[in-house]
């Protein structure tokens, strides 16, 4: 592990980005990945994932999953989700905080890489129902920067939860300025 470490923060470090992390880590948590404009996204969060290091499932559509892929992004940590019809994958997810000592999901708030007219919330729903913490995850093109970079406490009230988190991502850009949702569910 701190051989993967030391070469995904060098090949960070080699494409100009600085990693950026939390001071302390929950324990578990719901992470969010935000802005998500392109699939560049992707390996850089991987990237600073192994570079911190920091232990996370991800979520991704089902579509990603198939062959001749699907069993390396599953290797990675990936968690495959049908997004175009309800499973119970909310309550699946709070099944797994309740059985693990550790363990952290991370999720792209949005839902896609194109702009949407707010966020979905599965992400929010998963935190409140297992009652962790929310981990604020990053890809700031016009910073160069990745990483986490708040942990925020829900209440339970969504909208004052959502002024929060959007105070922490003000200036925060992604690849696609006109792709980035604003802040708010649908």
């Amino acid at each position: 592990m701190k051989l993967l470490q030391v070469f995904s923060r060098m090949i960070l470090r080699l494409f100009g980005w600085t990693l950026i992390d939390i001071p302390h880590r929950p324990a578990k948590s719901v992470v969010i990945a935000y802005p998500h404009t392109t699939n560049l996204d992707f390996p850089l969060a991987l990237l600073a994932l192994a570079a911190l290091p920091f232990r996370a499932r991800w979520v991704a559509k089902d579509t990603m999953f198939r062959w001749p892929y699907g069993w390396l992004l599953r290797l990675f940590g990936g968690v495959a989700v049908n997004r175009r019809e309800r499973t119970g994958f909310v309550e699946r997810v709070v099944a797994e905080f309740e059985v693990h000592e550790t363990f952290h999901l991370v999720i792209a708030a949005e839902g896609t890489r194109e702009r949407q007219e707010g966020w979905k919330s599965g992400f929010y729903r998963m935190a409140v129902a297992a009652k962790v913490p929310l981990v604020l995850g990053v890809v700031d093109y016009a910073k160069r920067e990745v990483g986490l970079l708040a942990t925020l406490e829900l209440s339970g009230d969504e909208t004052a939860d959502m002024v929060r988190i959007a105070e922490v991502y003000v200036g925060r850009e992604g690849y696609h300025h006109e792709n980035v949702s604003p802040i708010r569910m649908l």
